[in-house]
Order: C-alpha cells, then structure tokens, then sequence
C-alpha cells in the first residue's frame, strides 16, 4: 500500500494545448515559406517553383528566427503563447531555457511531429515528466504559464 505522504499528482500533460501550439508555428512557418518560394523562387517548365543556391537558406534562417530564437528571447513560440504554455528547464521552473535548449528541441520537431504528432503525443503519455523526444534532448519540459 503506498503511503499517502509520498504520493503525487500526476503533473498535466497539456497535449491538446501542445499539439495546437505546434499546430500554430508551423503553419505559419509553411506559410511563410511558400510565400518564400513563390516570391523568390524561378519556376520551371511545369510551373513548379524552385529556391536556389542562397535564397534557398532564407526559409531554414526564418524557422530559426521564429522557432528557436523567439523561444530563447520570450520564453515561448508564438503557439506557445497563444495556448499558454511555456517551456521550462529542469535546473528551476523560473529559469528560461536556454539557446541551446531551445535549438536541440526543435530540431527534434521532425520526429515528434511525424504522422500528425502521433510520434511526440505518444512519447509525452509515456514519459514521467511529460516530455516529448526534444524535451528528453534539451532537459525540458512545458508547463502552463
């Protein structure tokens, strides 16, 4: 029998709140990326648009821009903090994470969004902090503001 002292509650997941954050960024991020791709890209005989050499890099430096260093200078991605959530180191819940953290979560964000972020939702009901596979890399976790 456990002792009622020692018992916790099971911190919440959030997953609808995550799912809808991620949702959020990453429309944007396809949005603004075929913007990209049309405004600069040449198209070829099918019509098909193409970004080349330099200007290929401009999308990959807006996801970094918008993605990473936003999570590093405000604490959270704009879906983060539509739906409230934020993302916070281990060493103190009061602590930002840092660029570092911020960097190895999201370049994770491939795999914990594969098939509709059945990958991610899955790894954060199974994990004991609630921790998507970036998570588990950077040492964070996400919690309501």
């Amino acid at each position: 029998m456990q002792d009622l002292d020692s018992f916790e509650e099971p911190k919440p997941k959030y997953i609808v709140r995550r799912y809808l954050a991620g949702f959020i960024d990453y429309s944007i991020v396809y949005f603004i990326t075929f913007l990209l791709v049309f405004i600069l890209g040449t198209p070829d005989d099918e019509y098909t648009y193409h970004l080349n050499g330099l200007p290929a890099l401009i999308p990959v430096l807006f996801w970094f821009l918008f993605i990473v260093c936003l999570e590093t200078w405000f604490g959270a991605t704009v879906g983060n903090t539509i739906v409230q959530l934020k993302p916070v180191t281990f060493s103190g819940y009061s602590k930002k994470i840092s660029f570092g953290q911020s960097f190895k979560r999201h370049l994770l964000d491939p795999i914990d969004m594969f098939l509709f972020g059945v990958i991610g939702i899955v790894i954060i009901k199974t994990s004991d902090k609630n921790q998507r596979l970036g998570d588990i890399w950077a040492k964070t976790t996400v919690t309501k503001y």
